[in-house]
């Protein structure tokens, strides 16, 4: 009687197949949301652009001499860039130390991001009254790279901007004398 009593015991315990029961499939779904998510991070990664890797990196790295030189160029001369941003345009007023150094007609200005080439924009200015002023559309925080040279490229000053700014942004010859004067 008491074998009886038992196997009746474990029938009525037993509710049925194992995927009847949630335990399982609450085991298995972790390692299946890590499949899924690996999957699509793989698809990510195949699909998207490296915006940090330029694709001529062979060529660039063979134009590092010339750009030195070009950097050269303006500390010879002295050049200094006074920048003025607001929501829509950005104005330079450019000045040398050398009375040799001559104002170019048009400078072309690139401001790029550090981390996302999609952000970055490159505008030809020109002289006007003693300045130049172009039409830019940069959000209203964050950290740029400035790159100014004539259209020639003969000379070009690089410098860091932080937006917003409260005033105008000197980069170039002053702005390393100044650092100096301080030391």
């Amino acid at each position: 009687m008491n074998t009886v009593n038992l196997r009746s015991n474990v029938r009525a315990t037993d509710a049925g197949p194992w995927y009847r029961e949630p335990w399982p499939w609450a085991l298995m779904s972790g390692p299946f949301v890590v499949i899924v998510a690996g999957l699509f991070t793989a698809y990510l990664a195949v699909v998207s652009s490296d915006g940090l890797v330029t694709e001529d990196y062979y060529k660039r790295g063979l134009s590092v001499n010339q750009t030195i030189s070009q950097s050269e160029l303006a500390q010879k001369f002295g050049v200094t860039a006074r920048i003025n941003i607001d929501a829509e345009r950005m104005r330079i007023g450019l000045s040398a130390r050398d009375t040799n150094f001559a104002l170019p007609t048009k400078l072309v200005v690139t401001v790029s991001h550090p981390t996302r080439a999609g952000l970055d924009q490159t505008r030809t200015m020109t002289l006007t009254d003693g300045g130049y002023s172009a039409a830019f559309q940069l959000p209203a925080a964050g950290h740029w790279l400035v790159l100014i040279s004539d259209e020639a490229q003969s000379w070009r000053l690089m410098g860091n901007v932080i937006l917003p700014s409260a005033g105008a942004i000197v980069i170039g010859y002053s702005s390393q004398a100044e650092r100096q004067q301080k030391e």
